[in-house]
């Protein structure tokens, strides 16, 4: 929960060097701020509690707009650490609402902000980067403390709107998101950034007609492979195997020769029963890099598997 509302002198618990980490535009000195009702790592306290507190330092006009859940949003922040490091800093950091693009702390600041608005956001690790931190340079249980300025909102773009180079370039963003998430364990949120990557990636129109050169299709038909790639590991760490089988097979229709895609879909086939199709893929996969150590513990068969399964399957007629 966001707390807004006038922050009150009860903070002996505010980190004072936290609070002068950010160099504040419209405020001519900061001890004003000293005096701010911020209330940090009190991690026993209810849902309602003050994980996540917020002033605003420039309010907008009365008739200004906020942004809407799901719509585009282009912000100016700043964010520190208690020791003043400066960890984090965008003049123009565009993401949509919602789609787990930044961290939860400026989601929530974001879409309770007017365009034009200037805010001071505390924010618990909670809301920010946790238990893990964010290697190199937030540690673990780090609160941080933010300047986001809404510069401007608009609605999404779709992509089959945007030129080819914009897709590329907001498809790897999200791909790269998902690697995040998939890093962190938390692999639901890595399987929905790949699935807003394989949506961006794409060289369609509205028409159903391709829009792109021939190089442009093969650059977006290598990443999509990545993605596909990288979403088959999250839904197996998900357990949803019937759902990595499918993504791998999408894979194969892109990169029949793809060695990791070949070496899943056969473990997923023998875990299935389906030994046949899972000797005949892992061959294959085999015969392409026969010296192959793909990493992973779904990826560790060998020839001596192959063999195990050709034993099982002649034993069987």
């Amino acid at each position: 929960m966001l707390c807004f509302g006038c922050w009150s002198t009860a903070c002996a618990d505010v980190p004072k060097k936290l609070l002068k980490g950010i160099v504040l535009s419209k405020m001519s000195n900061l001890s004003s701020l000293i005096h701010c009702h911020v209330v940090l790592k009190q991690r026993k306290m209810s849902p309602y509690d003050r994980l996540l507190r917020k002033k605003v330092l420039q309010a907008s006009p009365e008739n200004a707009l906020t942004p809407a859940w799901g719509q585009e949003v282009t912000l100016k922040m700043q964010g520190v650490l208690e020791d003043r490091t400066v960890v984090e800093k965008d003049c123009k950091l565009v993401f949509v609402i919602g789609e787990g693009d930044v961290n939860q702390a400026l989601e929530e600041c974001t879409i309770s902000m007017k365009q034009g608005e200037i805010a001071l956001l505390l924010a618990d690790s909670q809301y920010t980067y946790g238990h893990l931190g964010r290697e190199p340079d937030i540690p673990a249980w780090a609160p941080l403390l933010y300047q986001p300025e809404l510069l401007d909102f608009r609605e999404k773009l779709e992509p089959l709107s945007l030129p080819i180079p914009d897709r590329i370039r907001i498809g790897n963003q999200k791909r790269e998101r998902g690697n995040f998430y998939f890093q962190r364990e938390e692999y639901g949120m890595a399987a929905q950034a790949y699935c807003m990557a394989l949506d961006m990636l794409t060289t369609h129109t509205n028409d159903s007609q391709r829009c792109a050169s021939e190089e442009e299709d093969e650059e977006v038909n290598d990443y999509r492979v990545k993605c596909l790639n990288n979403l088959a590991a999250a839904q197996l760490k998900l357990g949803q195997v019937d759902e990595a089988l499918h993504t791998s097979r999408d894979v194969l229709f892109l990169d029949p020769q793809n060695v990791k895609a070949l070496f899943r879909k056969g473990k997923l086939l023998s875990d299935k029963g389906e030994y046949e199709e899972a000797m005949e893929t892992l061959k294959k996969a085999l015969k392409l890099e026969p010296s192959t150590k793909v990493r992973g513990p779904i990826m560790k068969y060998s020839f001596s598997t192959i063999i195990s399964l050709s034993v099982y399957i002649s034993s069987k007629y």
